[in-house]
């Protein structure tokens, strides 16, 4: 197939910059402890400083997969399927969660939700970062904020962003991995004297699993 082939299907969501697909358990938020299929999806411009798979970043590096194969992939292994990244809404979405509905998966996306949303979810966690916040749908429609706490600033942005999801939205303060020793004292402090938010942790990392 010529590249600008797969480009057209990689626009229209028919084929996807696949890095890994893998079966474990949800180790974070809301789902924490839950066996979820977890499908990531190459690329992503947001660029943090701290993130664990910055071998995300470029799609080029990652191949593009068929969408139906990667469907009939997650659906082997679970109902629960988990879209993340990279950042999964740098593509459209549309084509991966209408089969994946067919099929019927509960689909839960990981996003920092600094792009269009697209597709179909069942739960929506976001986790806005500074460098490019969040579009006000993502905001509106959020099941849960997951704000990444690497110093003590990060709480007043934690506010910031708490105050502009729906009133529903599920709200989680998280340790960034490398600092935790640290950071969670100052987390398990500040949800007791501010008990709207709840405390997420990488559960996943202390059950050494992926």
């Amino acid at each position: 197939m010529k590249k600008e082939q797969i480009e057209q299907l990689v626009n229209e969501g028919k084929m996807l910059p696949l890095m890994e697909e893998f079966y474990t358990i949800q180790g974070e938020g809301y789902h924490k402890g839950t066996a979820a299929y977890f499908i990531r999806i190459g690329g992503c411009d947001v660029g943090c400083h701290w993130c664990d798979v910055k071998e995300s970043w470029d799609a080029e590096k990652h191949p593009p997969t068929v969408t139906e194969k990667i469907v009939d992939n997650a659906t082997k292994y679970s109902d629960t399927v988990v879209i993340t990244g990279g950042e999964p809404l740098t593509w459209d979405m549309t084509e991966l969660t209408t089969q994946l509905k067919a099929k019927g998966a509960k689909l839960h996306i990981e996003t920092s939700g600094a792009y269009q949303l697209s597709g179909v979810w069942d739960w929506i966690c976001l986790s806005p970062k500074k460098l490019k916040l969040p579009t006000q749908e993502v905001y509106d429609k959020a099941n849960e904020l997951k704000v990444i706490v690497f110093n003590k600033h990060d709480l007043k942005f934690a506010e910031e962003q708490a105050a502009k999801v729906n009133e529903d939205c599920i709200l989680y303060l998280q340790p960034e991995w490398s600092v935790r020793d640290k950071i969670i004292p100052l987390i398990v402090d500040y949800v007791m004297q501010n008990p709207k938010w709840k405390v997420s942790l990488q559960i996943h990392k202390y059950l050494n699993i992926p």
